[in-house]
């Protein structure tokens, strides 16, 4: 029996990579939707993700609190999770997005972070608009928010300088909007975004610059997690 989350079809029950740990087996899922602080404390704070913070520093499990020696597989392998759980993507998704990355000119890492900041759900959660990636992927999934004046509720979509994202001018929508821009899921609004917040309307001004990435992440250890998978 194959995994149809998997890349690569890979069987259930197969054998673990060296250093893997539980986190690859959340390769296997299209999309996680368990315990956030589980997540967190194995791989860090995840702004996208949950506002949370764990109790406990370190990892879930028997043996969290045991100090082991990690391979260099499995440093790569969380920071490409980060990547995954922050923007809430699958396995499959987040190798679409290298391909692209890889196929633009510059930096394939910092290419990959702009591609996912720019997606339609990241940009309502760096508006404000939801509190989280998921919180605002439930906006846009269920129609609450337009581009250009056109309801879009794919949360994929690709965000372009000079896109108008605004709240959809219904009475449930704008009230969703306003509870969530009481309290951001993030202080501060990238320079590449300009938002009116009484008329919850914003402008896309250009691509995310790298320094505004709230994830802290090592996206070149996550290229080299891919260079000979994909």
């Amino acid at each position: 029996m194959l995994d149809a989350a998997a890349p690569s079809g890979v069987p259930l029950g197969a054998p673990r990579p060296p250093g893997g740990s539980s986190s690859f087996e959340l390769d296997f899922m299209s999309r996680y939707r368990g315990p956030r602080l589980r997540i967190t404390r194995r791989l860090g704070d995840l702004p996208g993700l949950t506002r949370k913070s764990a109790k406990r520093s370190y990892p879930p499990g028997q043996h969290g609190q045991a100090r082991r020696k990690r391979s260099e597989y499995a440093i790569r392998l969380e920071e490409k999770q980060k990547l995954r759980f922050n923007y809430g993507i699958s396995e499959r998704q987040l190798v679409r997005y290298v391909k692209k990355a890889r196929a633009q000119e510059g930096s394939t890492g910092t290419n990959l972070l702009k591609l996912l900041e720019n997606r339609l759900d990241n940009v309502c959660f760096r508006l404000g608009f939801g509190p989280t990636v998921p919180g605002a992927r439930q906006l846009v999934n269920h129609g609450h928010v337009t581009v250009n004046g056109r309801v879009v509720d794919i949360p994929s979509y690709q965000c372009k300088a000079g896109d108008v994202v605004a709240i959809r001018e219904r009475k449930q929508s704008k009230k969703l909007a306003e509870a969530n821009l009481e309290f951001p899921g993030l202080a501060n609004i990238p320079p590449h975004l300009e938002l009116d917040k009484n008329k919850q309307v914003a402008k896309v001004i250009s691509k995310c610059e790298r320094e505004w990435v709230a994830l802290e992440i090592n996206e070149l250890l996550v290229v080299e997690f891919y260079s000979r998978k994909v």
